[in-house]
């Protein structure tokens, strides 16, 4: 235990210098704006984005209309990244968002079905929040994808069959009742 305390400061240091750089790269959307924030403020940009993560942590605790704040992230840049992806040669990319935007449906349903949750659970919207950027982080084995491997494929793959024969079914029993007409 007291070896992993040790190299907790190092462990910062990347984590701020990965930070700086992901800040910092010119194919970002945001970099554009931190450089102006930068320039403007003389504020070091890892400091302005750490300052509106604060900002943004502490709107979603006590802030009125967090649900929209969290929402919003958990939507606005993955809707970005998803037309980038679409409009990219490679299918990696598309992978990536639609397995993003199945889980995030898949929570926003199971969601609805327990909203007493949002009022029960202390910092609902900050864990929201919190659990949609994992999901989204531009790394390998993001939230997303851990969850998509670990239960939504097994679950798809075991049960497909017979969702699919149940969709036929319906769009059949539907083309019947429409030719009736």
């Amino acid at each position: 235990m007291s070896s992993q305390l040790t190299q907790l400061p190092q462990m910062f240091e990347n984590y701020k210098e990965t930070m700086r750089k992901s800040l910092r790269d010119p194919n970002k959307p945001w970099t554009k704006a931190f450089d102006i924030l930068e320039e403007r403020t003389s504020v070091d940009r890892v400091n302005l984005f750490s300052g509106a993560v604060a900002a943004c942590a502490a709107y979603l605790i006590f802030g009125c209309g967090a649900q929209l704040l969290c929402n919003i992230i958990g939507v606005l840049y993955p809707a970005y990244v998803s037309i980038h992806a679409i409009e990219s040669s490679t299918k990696q990319d598309d992978t990536k968002w639609l397995i993003y935007w199945v889980t995030f449906g898949i929570f926003t349903v199971i969601e609805f079905f327990s909203h007493i949750l949002t009022n029960i659970i202390p910092l609902y919207w900050l864990l929201k929040c919190g659990f949609l950027i994992w999901c989204m982080l531009p790394v390998e084995n993001n939230g997303s994808v851990i969850i998509y491997n670990k239960l939504v494929r097994p679950y798809f793959l075991k049960h497909h069959a017979s969702v699919d024969k149940i969709i036929d079914d319906g769009i059949r029993k539907a083309g019947n009742v429409l030719k009736k007409d």
